[in-house]
């Protein structure tokens, strides 16, 4: 009978430490303004906002981390997730840069190589990627926009993840979903964002992950 107590807890100790590996699953989003949610209040930003629905669906072992900083290129990201990486250990990645490269003309073959390392050294450490593309507006030239665009598949061929084609699909260009910049996304749009992204990112976290695949 004395062993019975030491039994009962160790099996509620492992119950607990099971119970807090499923509590540390960690969805990192690594992004510019768009995502860390300029000019919205933090509960408003798309991320925040897929964490309360994903907990509305009974899916609450999962933790949003929002690691977007206003004005980052892909140039930093690489550091960023390495950063992130020894502090919360990610499981999924959503990989939404790459706006800022466009706008400020750094070249397409430095924002594909960016993006490469930083997916490659997620996959290196398990972590399931969700890469989220951009479009640059008309202006820039049919042959820099479809060259920007294309860097996005590529990827999401090269590497086999998940791809979300357009971050602000129904949302860019449309000035009642944006703020008065007509560039970041008002609440509504970040809303509008949350709804598009999350078949995705709940699919992600719900679906077996077989070996090699996204």
């Amino acid at each position: 009978m004395g062993r019975m107590p030491i039994l009962v807890g160790f099996f509620f100790l492992l119950s607990c430490v099971s119970g807090i590996a499923r509590a540390e699953r960690v969805v990192l989003f690594l992004g510019d303004s768009l995502t860390a949610g300029r000019g919205v209040a933090t509960d408003e930003a798309y991320p925040q906002l897929l964490g309360a629905m994903l907990a509305r669906d009974g899916i609450a072992d999962v933790r949003i981390v929002n690691g977007s900083i206003s004005g980052s290129t892909s140039a930093g990201a690489l550091a960023r997730l390495q950063w992130y990486r020894g502090k919360i250990r990610p499981s999924v990645l959503f990989l939404a840069l790459g706006a800022n490269d466009g706008l400020r003309g750094l070249t397409i073959e430095e924002m594909e190589n960016n993006l490469a390392a930083v997916i490659a050294a997620a996959q290196a450490q398990s972590m399931r990627v969700i890469l989220a593309g951009m479009e640059l507006p008309p202006n820039y030239g049919d042959d820099f926009t479809g060259a920007f665009r294309k860097v996005y598949r590529d990827l999401a061929a090269r590497y086999a993840v998940r791809l979300i084609p357009f971050l602000l699909e129904g949302v860019g260009g449309v000035a009642a979903l944006n703020q008065a910049d007509a560039i970041h996304p008002n609440a509504e749009g970040h809303r509008r964002i949350a709804l598009h992204v999350y078949p995705v990112l709940k699919q992600h976290l719900t679906e077996p992950h077989a070996p090699g695949k996204e």
